[in-house]
């Protein structure tokens, strides 16, 4: 009777899978006693393994400057094993129990170690996806959980093999004398199977914010001193981690993060500056903000090995070195130049736990330039004008920083050892004034200012050449 009851229960609760092992032997032994013999014997032939596999649905590619992405959508998680073949190079994935339902023939391959993908049928039920490769690369394939936008997927990520480097020569005598450039590493958030957030008429974060760092690196790069990188440099996802690693592997004197995020309320608006908490979120928005971009990995997809644990000391080590007191005070500049473009969400730098910026030795700030969620935002974030606007006032907040902070043995720092001269523009100032104020011309304040335009503002501060 026990049995009979869990039997019942099992319908009830409809925690049987169709053609299980165990749900044959359930429904043998209760047929049994029903006494229904021939329909028992029937059951007890139903195969042991799932009655349903897993369909690939599509596949999409994306290349990035180290490596290339491909990712199949699948209907259901679906197991998987791979080998590694040479001579000639390739790389096979089996799905288990799987069907392919997508096109692989129009997969862009160009600029890719992928020479052919094909598929076939193995062992009957199992889907073989065979990567015809042009070079030695490092693999790593692993299954993302479904998200807001996608289901579940299979990530098949084919790394460049990297040639070693020469090693770094010494500095000498001479080189000491060199004056380097302040480095600025750029991140357009988002990118690649990660769109970010999404405004109206499909606009997208990941793009939007892509446009405005390629304005404010081309801005960075006109002014002498400056050398400004970008970590994403097209359609393509990086890790939070790895967009850490890269400007400190760059030596930044600061990193960047460009966002154009949404809220839950369409009438969210604003611009913000975000520095790193050790604490708590300064507000719920703030929260609600670090919450979703601490899960981009999520979407964008990274390796579980690659998401390593930020330990409380470094944390502290923010406090004890001082880049968390500048972030906040670079920030301050950078949202007062953005005050005078765009409103405000705050008019103060927030603070939240947001993982990329949880570098101990890089000041780093997350910018979000509007609430694409906002049709008033999105529609001006989305134009050239405004994008050009926005990055120009993140420069001079830079610019401004550095020019009253140069970093020891930077360009900067150099031209304030030998006399170099700065300004802070206050009410009724001109170029042309300021230019006879010291003796140069309006042109060469521009040019080692990095201006386009006879356009100053208050509070900017200028390095004026020497005559």
């Amino acid at each position: 009777m026990a049995r009979s009851r869990g039997f019942k229960q099992g319908v009830k609760t409809g925690t049987f899978q169709c053609g299980a092992k165990w749900m044959s032997l359930y429904l043998v032994r209760f047929l049994r006693h029903a006494g229904c013999w021939v329909m028992a014997s029937w059951l007890s032939l139903l195969p042991t393994g799932p009655a349903l596999g897993a369909d690939v649905e599509a596949v999409r590619l994306w290349r990035a400057p180290d490596h290339t992405r491909v990712v199949f959508d699948v209907s259901e998680v679906t197991a998987f094993s791979t080998v590694s073949l040479e001579n000639p190079e390739r790389f096979v994935v089996d799905l288990t129990d799987s069907r392919l339902r997508a096109d692989l023939a129009s997969l862009p391959l160009e600029g890719t170690p992928i020479r052919q993908l094909r598929s076939g049928v193995r062992e009957g039920v199992d889907l073989r996806l065979v990567f015809d490769l042009s070079q030695k690369v490092r693999t790593s394939v692993f299954i993302l959980p479904p998200s807001d936008a996608t289901g579940h997927r299979v990530v098949v990520d084919l790394f460049d093999e990297v040639t070693s480097s020469e090693p770094r020569p010494v500095l000498s005598v001479e080189s000491l004398d060199e004056r380097r450039d302040i480095v600025i590493a750029i991140d357009p958030g988002h990118g690649g199977e990660d769109p970010g957030a999404s405004g109206p008429g499909g606009l997208r974060e990941k793009t939007v914010v892509l446009q405005i760092a390629r304005r404010l690196e081309a801005q960075l790069a006109k002014i002498p001193g400056f050398k400004p990188v970008l970590v994403r440099t097209g359609d393509y996802y990086v890790s939070l981690k790895n967009r850490r690693d890269r400007a400190r592997n760059l030596e930044a004197d600061l990193f960047v993060s460009i966002h154009a995020d949404a809220f839950r309320e369409k009438s969210a608006y604003g611009a913000s500056v975000y520095a790193l908490s050790m604490r708590g979120a300064t507000s719920t928005t703030a929260q609600y903000l670090a919450d979703t971009e601490n899960a981009a990995d999520l979407v964008g997809g990274v390796e579980l090995s690659d998401m390593d644990p930020m330990l409380a000391g470094v944390l502290a080590d923010l406090s004890m070195t001082g880049t968390l007191d500048t972030s906040l005070s670079l920030g301050a500049l950078i949202l007062e130049q953005i005050d005078g473009v765009a409103k405000l969400h705050k008019k103060k730098v927030e603070q939240a736990g947001f993982a990329v910026l949880k570098s101990p030795d890089v000041p780093s700030l997350l910018i979000e330039t509007g609430f694409i969620s906002n049709p008033g935002e999105a529609d001006r974030l989305s134009t050239p004008a405004y994008q050009d606007k926005l990055a120009r006032a993140i420069r001079r907040g830079i610019q401004s920083w550095f020019a009253r902070q140069p970093p020891p043995g930077t360009l900067l720092a150099w031209q304030r050892e030998q006399g170099g001269r700065e300004v802070t523009i206050a009410s009724g100032d001109t170029l042309s004034e300021i230019a006879e104020r010291f003796g140069v011309s309006v042109a060469s304040i521009k040019a080692n200012n990095g201006l386009s335009r006879d356009v100053i503002y208050i509070g900017q501060t200028l390095v004026i050449p020497e005559g």
